[in-house]
């Protein structure tokens, strides 16, 4: 098993969401993170001048089998990329293991969905 953590940019979320149903993903988690990149620049928007040090991504958090791990991180590279810095980054580690609250089971098995 693996777990894929994925920041992108807000903008692609909702593509990204989408590919990642179409696929082979039953369930991911997602949540709003700031973070500060090596591009710090001031901008004027409306007269009003900015830092773009802190960005605003989504990041995802995936865990699934060996398996789906190449398809699932060439999915997100493919729907988030725009070609521009900030589009993001991917990285993925080992699960040691994983248990079922409701069940108690532990293994890969409990990321099938047991109607």
């Amino acid at each position: 098993m693996k777990r894929i953590e994925a920041i992108i940019r807000k903008t692609k979320f909702e593509e990204v969401k989408e590919a990642l149903l179409n696929s082979d993903i039953d369930w991911f988690e997602y949540h709003n993170v700031h973070g500060i990149g090596q591009s710090r620049q001031e901008r004027i928007y409306r007269g009003v001048q900015y830092s773009t040090d802190v960005i605003e991504r989504v990041a995802l958090t995936i865990v699934c089998r060996d398996p789906l791990v190449e398809p699932t991180v060439k999915v997100i590279l493919k729907v988030a990329h725009t070609g521009e810095i900030g589009d993001g980054r991917v990285f993925v580690s080992e699960m040691i293991d994983t248990w079922s609250i409701r069940t108690g089971e532990n293994g890969d098995t409990v990321l099938r969905d047991k109607k």
